[in-house]
């Protein structure tokens, strides 16, 4: 029986790199190891995960302070390389498959807004199988990186809905800042890069500390 409950929420938009996809500690090694073949600092794991959902030059850059700018392109092409080498170990985070179904059949509109390359997102939706669960998406190098609310507007305006009925879902702060850029509610995961504690001045609705913490939220709240 189809649930008619008032949506509060006709989107929801979510990062994918530590929000569905379980690949946080992957992405912050392969960037500690693209830093260091340019001959730059190590970061700190810490440091290197910081930066993730940011647009991949702006994150690098952030990332290798002491990197010169002449050599990005070649610190971009080590991060490819070394995330190519394991990409294929990423695995979605326990109940975000039963999730996403969940609210797809509640009649939510079910969006991706991600610092992930449009080639690299596409790769990864037919990796598991997810694209027909999602209306639309939107990457960094397609639009601008996050926090800028380029990628949400574009989405929100693809699929004619308005900021109030949009909702944000991200690990970062970055997600949540991209929230109040574009007028939407956000909501944050403690699980992925950024620690809970600097979501407070950033307003989400909730924090979710595991995918069944989210669901239940969205499934009662959105």
């Amino acid at each position: 029986m189809t649930d008619s409950r008032p949506r509060r929420f006709d989107l929801i938009a979510f990062d994918w790199d530590g929000t569905l996809f379980d690949s946080t500690r992957m992405i912050a090694r392969c960037i500690q190891a693209s830093v260091v073949d340019v001959g730059g600092a190590k970061p700190t794991e810490k440091d290197a995960a910081w930066v993730i959902g940011l647009g991949l030059a702006e994150a690098l850059a952030k990332a290798a302070p002491d990197v010169p700018r002449e050599k990005y392109a070649e610190l971009g092409a080590r991060y490819r390389y070394h995330y190519l080498q394991l990409q294929d170990d990423l695995v979605l985070f326990d109940g975000v498959l039963p999730m996403l179904e969940a609210l797809k059949a509640r009649g939510h509109r079910l969006a991706v807004a991600t610092g992930k390359s449009r080639r690299g997102l596409n790769e990864v939706l037919a990796t598991v199988a997810l694209r027909d669960l999602f209306d639309d998406s939107r990457t960094a190098d397609e639009t601008s990186g996050k926090p800028h609310p380029r990628m949400l507007l574009e989405l929100m305006k693809a699929l004619d809905v308005t900021p109030e009925r949009t909702l944000m879902i991200g690990d970062t702060t970055h997600d949540l800042q991209l929230a109040i850029n574009a007028g939407c509610a956000s909501v944050g995961v403690s699980y992925g890069a950024h620690e809970p504690s600097s979501f407070e001045s950033l307003n989400p609705l909730f924090v979710a500390h595991s995918t069944e913490a989210l669901q239940a939220w969205l499934l009662e709240n959105a």
